[in-house]
């Protein structure tokens, strides 16, 4: 069965209802240009009392030692790591970090060669948990676009990855060209009437065609 994480929450009420959706990742943005920044809205604070298992943080060319230090305070199950952070960087994090709390490692697809995929894919397989395959976009996600998905069906995908980059109601039916279908769904802008602010009516009809 296909997970599903909600990307880019900033409600506390919205949060509540998800949960009562059995929805089995939050996911809250640490990065201040994002327009869903979840610290304009929430507290760290207000974000470790949320009880549940999937809050994942997401981060983008954040220093280590905020990561670790907003992952303490928030009480974070999962970090996405969306930026530019190479391969020691990614090494220096995870010993840094709860040994608990897992890793998420963005690959952003653009038009780079296959070839370049695959070294970055093979080059983080054994410091992290899970992939996330995005859209790439200067945004770092949230864009609503999706990128073309047979593309996965050519590379080797060692772990288990969330698909993120414009899911909606509307191409769902589209994952059935994948041979490795991913672990979880990751939605954020097709299900929002404004950043932040999300369609939970839609979402819980999402959940429901998808589980």
């Amino acid at each position: 069965m296909i997970k599903i994480k909600v990307c880019g929450l900033t409600r506390l009420d919205q949060v509540k209802e998800l949960i009562s959706l059995n929805t089995d990742f939050l996911g809250f943005i640490f990065y201040e240009q994002s327009p869903r920044y979840v610290l304009n809205h929430l507290s760290l604070e207000e974000i470790s009392k949320i009880g549940h298992q999937g809050k994942v943080g997401v981060f983008v060319n954040e220093s280590i030692e905020r990561i670790t230090e907003i992952s303490e305070k928030a009480d974070l199950n999962l970090i996405q790591i969306h930026g530019d952070e190479n391969e020691d960087f990614m090494i220096k994090l995870k010993e840094k970090i709860n040994p608990k709390i897992k890793i998420i490692k963005v690959v952003r697809i653009g038009n780079q060669p296959l070839n370049e995929l695959q070294k970055y894919i093979n080059q983080n397989r054994s410091i992290i948990n899970y992939f996330l395959f995005d859209t790439d976009s200067k945004a770092f996600g949230g864009t609503g676009k999706t990128f073309d998905w047979n593309i996965l069906n050519t590379l080797e995908i060692p772990l288990p990855y969330f698909l993120s980059g414009g899911i909606s109601e509307e191409n769902i039916e589209n994952l059935e060209q994948l041979k490795q279908k991913p672990f979880a769904l990751d939605i954020n802008s097709k299900f929002e009437t404004k950043p932040g602010d999300k369609d939970t009516a839609k979402i819980k009809r999402f959940i429901s065609s998808v589980v």
